[in-house]
């Protein structure tokens, strides 16, 4: 068996389930109840004022 072919077959069955329960860890992450003040901050950091300019 070549690495091609044992990279594609750990890609074709445990890593696409790695993969997806990472995805959902990381959008599940978002909605933790002690990550509200982070959220609230990203969400109106672009209103801030620049003091560069």
């Amino acid at each position: 068996m070549t690495l091609y072919e044992a990279l594609r077959h750990f890609a074709d069955s445990y890593g696409l389930a790695v993969i997806f329960a990472l995805y959902l860890a990381l959008c599940l992450w978002h909605f933790l109840p002690g990550r509200k003040a982070h959220v609230k901050a990203a969400k109106t950091s672009i209103f801030r004022e620049d003091d560069n300019d």
